[in-house]
């Protein structure tokens, strides 16, 4: 069974160097094991996502940027060149967990993820916390 996600939750993107932590606001008055839970729109920028480090997604234009000029230093030798990750979400967490409702949204459990407008995807790598689950 899938777990409950709340802050602290621990973040991989498939484009980034670094991991990331879940910053869950307190909001939605709700806990689990001790720690703000967490539903499918706690997607936000820099308030519940910080940066993944340096991204490496040809789709980032500052990445796509930086790579062309690398490259054509190089006479023409492709030189993919990391750029600081500035994630964009277009759309919130999916799937959630839809039987169970955090203000009026479904819980955020550690099988969903969510897509970068960059072509990155985000993945739960630890929930947070280990007792709560979610149907």
């Amino acid at each position: 069974m899938p777990q409950h996600v709340c802050t602290g939750a621990m973040l991989a993107c498939s484009f980034g160097a670094a991991p990331s932590t879940l910053n869950v606001l307190p909001k939605n008055k709700m806990m689990t094991s001790n720690m703000a839970a967490a539903n499918i729109m706690d997607n936000k920028p820099n308030v519940n996502i910080p940066p993944f480090g340096m991204c490496t997604s040809m789709a980032n234009p500052s990445v796509a940027s930086a790579t062309a000029s690398a490259t054509a230093a190089a006479m023409g030798v492709f030189t993919l060149t990391p750029m600081p990750c500035v994630p964009q979400f277009p759309a919130p967490w999916t799937p959630g967990a839809p039987t169970v409702m955090l203000a009026n949204q479904p819980v955020l459990n550690n099988t969903s993820t969510l897509a970068c407008a960059y072509g990155g995807s985000v993945t739960i790598t630890n929930p947070g916390q280990t007792t709560e689950m979610t149907p």
